[in-house]
Protein backbone atom coordinates (compact mmCIF):
# COMPACT_ATOMS: atom_id res chain seq x y z
CA UNK A 1 0.00 0.00 0.00
CA UNK A 2 1.25 3.48 -0.92
CA UNK A 3 2.15 5.84 1.91
CA UNK A 4 -0.41 8.63 2.37
CA UNK A 5 2.24 11.31 1.76
CA UNK A 6 3.18 9.77 -1.57
CA UNK A 7 -0.46 9.23 -2.50
CA UNK A 8 -1.33 12.86 -1.77
CA UNK A 9 1.63 14.14 -3.76
CA UNK A 10 0.88 11.76 -6.66
CA UNK A 11 -2.75 12.90 -6.79
CA UNK A 12 -1.72 16.56 -6.75
CA UNK A 13 0.92 15.94 -9.40
CA UNK A 14 -1.69 14.25 -11.59
CA UNK A 15 -4.08 17.15 -10.98
CA UNK A 16 -1.38 19.40 -12.47
CA UNK A 17 0.03 17.23 -15.27
CA UNK A 18 -3.35 16.47 -16.84
CA UNK A 19 -4.61 20.07 -17.25
CA UNK A 20 -1.08 21.22 -18.09
CA UNK A 21 -0.83 18.80 -21.00
CA UNK A 22 -4.42 19.46 -22.13
CA UNK A 23 -3.96 23.23 -22.18
CA UNK A 24 -0.68 22.94 -24.06
CA UNK A 25 -2.27 20.61 -26.64
CA UNK A 26 -5.16 23.06 -27.13
CA UNK A 27 -2.74 25.95 -27.64
CA UNK A 28 -0.71 23.91 -30.15
CA UNK A 29 -3.86 22.97 -32.09
CA UNK A 30 -5.61 26.34 -31.99
CA UNK A 31 -2.71 28.79 -32.42
CA UNK A 32 0.08 28.97 -34.94
CA UNK A 33 3.57 29.17 -33.48
CA UNK A 34 4.30 32.71 -32.21
CA UNK A 35 0.62 33.71 -32.53
CA UNK A 36 -0.86 36.21 -30.07
CA UNK A 37 -4.52 36.45 -29.07
CA UNK A 38 -5.41 39.42 -26.83
CA UNK A 39 -7.78 38.30 -24.04
CA UNK A 40 -7.65 41.43 -21.88
CA UNK A 41 -6.11 44.15 -24.07
CA UNK A 42 -3.24 45.89 -22.36
CA UNK A 43 -2.86 43.13 -19.75
CA UNK A 44 -3.20 39.48 -20.90
CA UNK A 45 -2.69 37.51 -24.12
CA UNK A 46 -2.80 33.87 -25.04
CA UNK A 47 0.31 33.11 -27.07
CA UNK A 48 2.01 30.07 -28.54
CA UNK A 49 5.73 30.24 -27.78
CA UNK A 50 8.46 27.67 -27.27
CA UNK A 51 10.86 27.70 -24.37
CA UNK A 52 14.08 25.67 -24.41
CA UNK A 53 15.00 27.12 -21.03
CA UNK A 54 13.48 26.93 -17.57
CA UNK A 55 10.48 28.62 -15.98
CA UNK A 56 9.69 32.11 -17.20
CA UNK A 57 12.24 31.92 -20.03
CA UNK A 58 15.40 31.44 -17.94
CA UNK A 59 18.18 30.19 -20.28
CA UNK A 60 15.83 30.29 -23.29
CA UNK A 61 18.60 30.93 -25.81
CA UNK A 62 18.29 29.53 -29.35
CA UNK A 63 22.07 29.52 -29.88
CA UNK A 64 22.80 26.96 -27.13
CA UNK A 65 21.80 23.30 -27.32
CA UNK A 66 22.67 21.85 -23.93
CA UNK A 67 19.50 23.06 -22.16
CA UNK A 68 17.40 19.98 -22.96
CA UNK A 69 19.90 17.50 -21.56
CA UNK A 70 20.59 19.74 -18.59
CA UNK A 71 16.94 20.32 -17.67
CA UNK A 72 15.93 16.68 -18.21
CA UNK A 73 18.79 15.60 -15.92
CA UNK A 74 17.96 18.24 -13.30
CA UNK A 75 14.28 17.25 -13.38
CA UNK A 76 15.07 13.56 -12.88
CA UNK A 77 17.25 14.41 -9.87
CA UNK A 78 14.56 16.79 -8.57
CA UNK A 79 11.91 14.06 -8.80
CA UNK A 80 14.20 11.74 -6.80
CA UNK A 81 14.82 14.46 -4.21
CA UNK A 82 11.09 15.20 -3.94
CA UNK A 83 10.46 11.48 -3.38
CA UNK A 84 13.07 11.47 -0.60
CA UNK A 85 11.55 14.59 1.00
CA UNK A 86 8.08 13.05 0.85
CA UNK A 87 9.19 9.80 2.49
CA UNK A 88 10.88 11.70 5.33
CA UNK A 89 8.26 14.44 5.77
CA UNK A 90 6.12 14.68 8.88
CA UNK A 91 2.74 13.11 8.07
CA UNK A 92 1.01 16.14 9.60
CA UNK A 93 2.84 18.72 7.50
CA UNK A 94 0.19 18.91 4.81
CA UNK A 95 1.39 22.26 3.45
CA UNK A 96 4.85 20.79 2.82
CA UNK A 97 3.44 17.63 1.21
CA UNK A 98 1.01 19.59 -0.97
CA UNK A 99 3.79 21.96 -1.99
CA UNK A 100 6.00 19.06 -3.02
CA UNK A 101 3.10 17.55 -4.96
CA UNK A 102 2.60 20.79 -6.87
CA UNK A 103 6.31 21.10 -7.66
CA UNK A 104 6.35 17.45 -8.75
CA UNK A 105 3.37 17.93 -11.06
CA UNK A 106 4.85 21.04 -12.62
CA UNK A 107 8.25 19.43 -13.08
CA UNK A 108 6.70 16.37 -14.71
CA UNK A 109 4.47 18.49 -16.97
CA UNK A 110 7.45 20.38 -18.35
CA UNK A 111 9.56 17.19 -18.50
CA UNK A 112 6.95 15.59 -20.75
CA UNK A 113 7.25 18.55 -23.13
CA UNK A 114 11.05 18.42 -23.16
CA UNK A 115 11.07 14.69 -23.90
CA UNK A 116 8.33 14.93 -26.58
CA UNK A 117 9.27 18.17 -28.32
CA UNK A 118 12.71 19.28 -27.11
CA UNK A 119 11.15 22.43 -25.62
CA UNK A 120 8.32 23.54 -23.34
CA UNK A 121 5.11 25.10 -24.68
CA UNK A 122 4.27 28.39 -22.95
CA UNK A 123 1.07 30.33 -23.56
CA UNK A 124 0.17 32.74 -20.73
CA UNK A 125 1.42 36.25 -21.45
CA UNK A 126 0.81 39.00 -18.88
CA UNK A 127 2.00 42.52 -19.59
CA UNK A 128 1.62 46.21 -18.83
CA UNK A 129 2.49 48.64 -21.59
CA UNK A 130 5.56 47.33 -23.36
CA UNK A 131 6.71 45.25 -20.35
CA UNK A 132 5.87 41.55 -20.75
CA UNK A 133 6.37 39.01 -18.00
CA UNK A 134 7.98 35.97 -19.68
CA UNK A 135 5.28 33.63 -21.02
CA UNK A 136 4.54 30.63 -18.83
CA UNK A 137 2.16 27.68 -18.44
CA UNK A 138 0.18 25.67 -15.89
CA UNK A 139 3.26 23.65 -14.87
CA UNK A 140 5.19 26.85 -14.10
CA UNK A 141 2.32 28.11 -11.94
CA UNK A 142 2.32 24.84 -10.01
CA UNK A 143 6.09 24.94 -9.49
CA UNK A 144 5.92 28.53 -8.22
CA UNK A 145 2.95 27.91 -5.89
CA UNK A 146 4.43 24.63 -4.67
CA UNK A 147 7.81 26.21 -3.93
CA UNK A 148 6.04 28.99 -2.03
CA UNK A 149 4.08 26.41 0.01
CA UNK A 150 7.28 24.50 0.82
CA UNK A 151 9.01 27.72 1.94
CA UNK A 152 6.05 28.74 4.12
CA UNK A 153 5.97 25.26 5.65
CA UNK A 154 9.70 25.35 6.38
CA UNK A 155 9.41 28.84 7.89
CA UNK A 156 6.50 27.91 10.16
CA UNK A 157 8.20 24.66 11.21
CA UNK A 158 11.38 26.58 12.05
CA UNK A 159 9.34 29.17 13.98
CA UNK A 160 7.53 26.41 15.94
CA UNK A 161 10.82 24.65 16.68
CA UNK A 162 12.39 27.86 18.01
CA UNK A 163 9.39 28.50 20.30
CA UNK A 164 9.56 24.90 21.53
CA UNK A 165 13.29 25.18 22.28
CA UNK A 166 12.83 28.49 24.12
CA UNK A 167 9.97 27.01 26.15
CA UNK A 168 12.02 23.88 26.91
CA UNK A 169 15.10 25.96 27.89
CA UNK A 170 13.00 28.16 30.19
CA UNK A 171 11.56 25.12 31.95
CA UNK A 172 15.05 23.68 32.46
CA UNK A 173 16.61 26.85 33.85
Amino acid sequence: MMDSRLKTAALLASAIVIPDQITKAVIQQKYALWATDPVIPGFFNLVHVLNKGAAFGFLNQPDITWQITFFVTVTIFAVGFIYYLLTTADHGDRFFIWGLGLVLGGALGNLIDRLRFGHVVDFLDFYMGSYHWPAFNVADIAISCGAFAVLVSMYTKNHRDKRHHKKHAASQG
